[in-house]
């Protein structure tokens, strides 16, 4: 069933298909003339950035009667996103959640770009709901359709290219490699599809109802499922849950926003349409209210990591989502409680659209340089230290250098310069060139490695060590170092015996040595089975490693 009211906001525009084709592909064209070989110039991605936002968006909005209002629209869009993309590249050293940031505005845009297709800007909150809620699905069919028929566009041409290439005909082919023609093509395929859907209202309206019946389906078992979950956690109590899995809070967000789509899918846009099964309509209900449960235990789960660990840019937005899922949660709860049993359904709506509205603009301002989580976070870590809540030993100063941006950076700079026990390892993260993994301590000095090497040679040992403060994994217990042959420029080939297993690298010349020049490489002949061919078993000496007489993993030639 379409709203009569919603089914209207698109006209039927023979035109629609050839515009948005033309504006998709020549989009797609421009963005690779601009970016090819340029991908890390700022202004180049912040044009490319603009072009991209703001064709999706006219695809989306592009009327034959309001057309002035959607390329006003398109460009704010265009400029806001040209503006996070030019930040994320031109700052990105020094930014600790810069792809969090181009995230939150693609969010903004997501959720204003129904508003504005409902004429949000004019009607304000008088906004009718049906509106929002035919576009917010309505887009979301037309853009994953236009995707599939993108995909489907290139998989013809791919077999025509084939189908040709059997002539020797390779225009086809040789066009598929070349990436103007790739932007180009997945362009207009994809505008022509957005036209052609757009124009088709009642297929739209179809295909959501369609959407929606699935998902509704799906309620009742998710429903079920999410009130075992909550029970057995009362029971057993959610310590269980910290215990089991290190990715509690991820998972219980997952199951809120899984639980908010499928009340949505019951809820529809008014009570007419809404489903007339009580079974439905009862699981609608259940799955409102266990938002905020699980919202609740998400934000307890963080709490422990905050506790243990402190802050960090990464869990400062986990908070900001573990917000607006309580915001949600606890805004159904009231919608609920104020709409009782007849008219729930229509608080839950309102409920849906001032929520809306109000993280469109959260997501808004996250997204623009206000709050600075890299200093936040260092502030919080920097306490720690100093308060003695974590050692100078225990304490994440390669967080601080690879997570926190330039305020991390900035106090490591301080902390080497210092004259207590967190000094050094503060110079060791500084000095670091790569980021480091390991699942205790990021940081470690020359002698936290229990390493021998061999031969015991002095400026071999210093080669090895400055390898293993970048790569710490790989001695995590006692190692041993061996010397293994010399590269063609001259460094060192080591192996590094740990456990049962060694890994191979290769040392740079040391300081100060002459580097040889490099050898002409000879290519062996191609052996090639012909009449008359000699074929013999050889055997071939390899050498491997030893460990108390026996041999360590595979051979080293």
């Amino acid at each position: 069933m379409v709203d009569s009211g919603a089914s209207t906001t698109l006209a039927d525009w023979p035109l629609r298909p050839w515009l948005l084709a033309g504006i998709l592909g020549l989009a797609g064209l421009l963005i690779h003339l601009f970016t090819q070989g340029h991908e890390d110039t700022p202004w180049r991605v912040a044009v490319a950035a603009f072009l991209f936002f703001a064709a999706l968006s006219t695809a989306f909005t592009l009327e034959p009667v309001k057309w002035r209002g959607a390329a006003i629209f398109s460009v704010i869009i265009g400029l806001v996103m040209a503006g996070l993309a030019w930040r994320a590249v031109n700052y990105g050293e020094s930014l600790p959640d810069e792809h969090y940031g181009f995230a939150a505005g693609v969010l903004a845009s997501l959720l204003a770009l129904p508003l504005f297709q409902a004429g949000f800007a004019r009607k304000r909150l008088s906004t009718p709901y049906s509106d929002i809620h035919y576009h917010v699905w309505t887009d979301a069919i037309s853009g994953a359709g236009a995707l599939a028929f993108t995909g489907l566009a290139w998989i013809v041409f791919a077999v025509l290219s084939e189908l040709f290439h059997l002539l020797k005909i390779d225009l086809l082919r040789d066009l598929m490699g070349e990436g103007w023609f790739g932007w180009s093509f997945s362009g207009v395929a994809c505008g022509a599809a957005f036209g052609v859907l757009r124009n088709q209202t009642r297929v739209l309206g179809t295909l959501m109802s369609v959407v929606l019946l699935v998902l509704s389906l799906l309620a009742v078992p998710v429903a079920a499922g999410l009130v075992l979950f909550l029970l057995a956690t009362a029971l057993s109590g959610p310590d269980v849950l910290w215990e089991a899995t290190r990715s509690a809070t991820p998972v219980l967000l997952a199951c809120a926003a899984g639980a908010y789509v499928l009340t949505n899918a019951i809820l529809r846009d008014d009570a007419g349409s809404m489903s007339a099964s009580r079974i439905m309509r009862i699981a609608a209900l259940v799955l409102a209210a266990v938002i905020l449960p699980l919202a609740v235990f998400a934000a307890f789960s963080m709490g422990l990591r905050l506790d243990q660990h402190g802050l960090s840019p990464e869990r400062l937005w986990g908070l900001v989502a573990i917000m607006v899922a309580c915001a949600f949660g606890l805004g159904y709860w009231v919608a609920l409680a104020r709409g009782r049993k007849p008219d729930w359904a229509t608080k839950l709506r309102e409920a849906n659209f001032h929520l809306a509205i109000g993280v469109c603009a959260l997501a808004l301002l996250l997204a623009l340089p206000v709050l600075d989580f890299g200093a936040i976070s260092t502030r919080n870590q920097l306490a720690r230290l100093e308060s003695g809540e974590v050692s100078a030993e225990d304490f994440d100063y390669a967080a601080l250098r690879w997570e926190f941006g330039e305020p991390g950076v900035r106090a490591l700079t301080i902390l080497a310069r210092g004259s207590s026990g967190a000094a050094e390892y503060a110079q060791i993260a500084l000095e670091q060139e790569q980021r480091g993994y390991r699942l205790d301590r990021q940081i470690r000095r020359d002698e936290d490695f229990n390493l021998r090497v061999q031969p015991d040679d002095p400026e071999l040992r210093r080669q090895v060590l400055d390898y293993l403060r970048e790569n710490g994994w790989a001695c995590d217990q006692y190692c041993v170092a061996i010397q293994t042959g010399t590269a063609q420029d001259g460094g060192r080939e080591i192996a590094i015996v740990q456990g049962s297993g060694y890994i191979t690298a290769a040392l740079p010349v040391a300081d100060g040595a002459d580097q040889p020049p490099a050898p002409a490489i000879e290519t062996p002949p191609r052996s090639e089975l012909r009449e008359g061919s000699e074929v013999e078993i050889r055997t071939v000496e390899k050498r491997y490693i030893f460990v108390d007489g026996k041999p360590v993993g595979q051979p080293l030639d």
